[in-house]
């Protein structure tokens, strides 16, 4: 009767709440309104806890439709999620944007038949070529929904994928991910009864999936008669579950569907690369978060955004080395604590101690390098670094700071480096030099070169301080050093929780840096190159748009032919490691590679390279500290290099870019047995015995002209 009235009208449509009664009809829209009233309450609590946050100190709210929009381009193209993972890419793909589609759909049918047919009392657009049409998009998007739920399933239970499941993985998760595949499936087995029990109008295969449904059905026995007798039963299960989706959105998993979002339109791009300051009137007992309200509303929101999807987890350095450090788990910890709190099922404890009932324990932030991998690798903009950087302020004001980092804090208080060194000791790498290092304080120059604390004082390091400076004359730069005016950069005192003496050092620098008369100001370390850029003007520094890490001043040189290089000088097999605090930190990775090719050998990248670069260990005040470790982050990166590159064990040179990272790298070459496989050099190295090369064989070819 149904489609033989639809043949003889001609319109292509269908009935919404067919065999459902008025009755059914009127407590659906009674069931949907308590459904969504239940939404808004959950949602505005949710808000509402975050209002009792401590008032974040970056401005989040700046410039509101370019955060919306560009969060929009975030969510919309899902480039996080692809990131080291293309299967999870596509698969939150298909889910984002096919339950975006069967949401529009659904919206779109409720304009239709709420407003402007029983509202506005206009005949139904829901017919002809636009249901068609509409039909054919929400069968084809529910179709990738379904699937890309499917594979988040299988990997969940089938292949078990590590970083999904941890010590917060509960009930909910999984409860989560099936009922998404319930209310895709039965979508389609709601339509696919629908289309049975109307005797499959013509025009309903456009509805491919729903028809292939009635197929399947068909060919099992169900008849027309069964399937309209069983339509109601069916309709009122999937509905009622729908329904009760949209109620708990806020109160479990589903909430980060809002929560992420939010977080990624108040993010600061920033984050990590610059820390936020200290308020000048803050007491000791202010400094770093004591209790839950002690975080700010924006550190709570991160809280609640996490998806548990355990990517931080994946890339953490501190986790596969074995340290009491797991990212996803501080951060859900937290958000436990909170609504334990809030549920009266736990008492007011420390947020972080050393030992004892505390919420983080403080080996857990010690262990911390500060590398920012898992902030890089968060797909909601989580803002890891910053809230342990934090809890590492409150450890320190409450003196539980680790031991060997206290001994390297008192060091640069007393003597402005962490040897604990005397500072006229700084400039004694310059002696070996058949040339004088020019003096900044007492001449003008285009580069005011600030050396650090490893290339002054460190044996190893100060052969790097001397092929640099090698370089510089070779290619007739105007460069000086401060000599013992210098001090330690802070970029890692502030990391591990010493603000007051980073703004002494910090402010010491800058009046050093103003003493003297320079264009620019280049950088040995990568460290001090981000907290120069990034941190120094929150204490007057005025000119951090002209600083630049050393390989970006090279590579102006080597492309200006101010080193005569041919790019044939060197023939060995080489790879880099990216320092953290250049390329993740600071998006620095093409000069430094630029400058390896100039010397002629071969550039072997490392499986994980750029934005992707395992740490070194080094970071976060890593390098002052002794850990129980199952492979140290140095050694692993070794072991990469020698066995997952193209050219594996004929990698001659393990190539960096920073001083601590050459440290690391030498002690890890010596504890994993790898001293006689490879040789750790830094990229200023490399340059010096391209250009002897250059030299050698400029001096051969001349003899040779001699004797012709």
């Amino acid at each position: 009767m149904y489609s033989f009235a639809l043949a003889q009208a001609g319109t292509e449509t269908r009935p919404t709440f067919w065999q459902i009664s008025h009755v059914g009809e009127a407590l659906f829209y009674y069931l949907a309104a308590v459904a969504i009233l239940i939404l808004l309450y959950g949602v505005y609590q949710r808000f509402a806890t975050y209002a009792k946050g401590s008032e974040d100190p970056t401005e989040r709210l700046t410039d509101l439709p370019g955060r919306i929009a560009e969060a929009a381009k975030l969510v919309a193209t899902n480039e996080k999620q692809f990131d080291r993972d293309l299967v999870a890419g596509l698969m939150h793909t298909f889910i984002l944007w096919g339950f975006l589609t069967l949401l529009i759909g659904t919206t779109i049918l409720a304009i239709d038949m709420d407003i402007w047919t029983k509202a506005l009392g206009q005949p139904s657009f829901f017919v002809g070529d636009f249901y068609l049409a509409y039909s054919l998009v929400m069968d084809a998007m529910g179709l990738l929904f379904v699937v890309g739920v499917g594979v988040a399933l299988y990997r969940r239970y089938w292949t078990r994928n590590d970083r999904l499941w941890g010590k917060h993985t509960s009930t909910e998760d999984g409860l989560f991910v099936w009922t998404l595949f319930f209310l895709g499936v039965g979508g389609y087995v709601t339509e696919g009864v629908r289309i049975l029990g109307t005797g499959r109008p013509d025009f309903e295969t456009v509805s491919f999936v729903g028809w292939f449904t009635a197929d399947v059905f068909e060919f099992v026995g169900v008849t027309e008669s069964m399937a309209t007798a069983a339509y109601p039963a069916i309709w009122w299960s999937h509905a009622l579950l729908a329904l009760a989706f949209v109620a708990a959105i806020p109160y479990a998993k589903p909430f980060h569907m809002i929560s992420s979002y939010a977080n990624l339109v108040t993010r600061d791009e920033n984050a990590g690369a610059r820390l936020p300051r200290v308020p000048e009137d803050a007491s000791p007992e202010e400094i770093g978060p004591s209790e839950i309200e002690d975080f700010s509303w924006k550190q709570l929101l991160d809280h609640d955004a996490c998806t548990k999807c355990g990517r931080c987890s994946s890339v953490c350095p501190a986790k596969a080395s074995g340290r009491p450090l797991d990212p996803r788990d501080v951060i859900l910890d937290l958000k436990t604590y909170r609504e334990d709190l809030e549920a009266g099922e736990r008492d007011e404890v420390d947020i972080v101690a050393d030992g004892g009932t505390s919420v983080i324990d403080a080996e857990t932030m010690e262990s911390c390098m500060s590398c920012m991998a898992c902030m890089d690798a968060c797909p909601v903009d989580i803002e890891h670094v910053t809230q342990f950087t934090e809890m590492n302020r409150r450890l320190t004001e409450s003196g539980q700071m680790n031991k060997n980092v206290e001994e390297a804090v008192m060091n640069v208080f007393q003597k402005g480096n962490t040897f604990g060194d005397p500072d006229r000791k700084r400039p004694d790498w310059t002696e070996e030099l058949d040339f004088e290092v020019p003096d900044a304080r007492d001449q003008e120059v285009e580069y005011l070169w600030y050396v650090g604390d490893y290339p002054s004082y460190d044996e190893r390091n100060q052969h790097v301080a001397r092929s640099l400076a090698k370089v510089f004359e070779e290619a007739g730069v105007s460069y000086g050093i401060l000599y013992e005016d210098e001090q330690n950069d802070g970029n890692d005192i502030r990391r591990v929780g010493e603000e007051g003496l980073f703004e002494m050092v910090a402010e010491d620098n800058i009046e050093a840096f103003r003493e003297c008369e320079y264009d620019k100001i280049v950088c040995t370390d990568p460290h001090s190159y981000n907290t120069f850029t990034n941190e120094y003007d929150q204490f007057g520094f005025e000119n951090a748009d002209s600083v630049f890490h050393y390989t970006q001043v090279v590579e102006n040189l080597v492309n200006a032919g101010e080193l005569g290089l041919s790019g044939t000088e060197l023939d060995d097999t080489v790879t880099y490691h990216d320092p953290c605090h250049l390329g993740r930190y600071n998006g620095e990775f093409e000069a430094p590679r630029e400058v390896i090719r100039a010397t002629g050998v071969t550039l072997d990248e490392m499986p994980r390279n750029r934005s992707d670069s395992f740490c070194c260990g080094g970071g976060g005040g890593g390098l002052w500290m002794d850990f129980e470790e199952d492979s140290k982050p140095s050694e692993e990166r070794i072991r990469e290099a020698l066995e997952d590159t193209d050219a594996g064990a004929g990698v001659d040179r393990f190539v960096v870019a920073c001083p601590m990272c050459m440290t690391m790298y030498e002690d890890g070459r010596k504890t994993g047995g790898f001293e006689d496989d490879i040789e750790v050099t830094d990229i200023t190295e490399l340059l010096v015995e391209a250009i002897d090369a250059k030299g050698t064989a400029t001096d051969a070819g001349t003899t040779s002209a001699a004797a012709d």
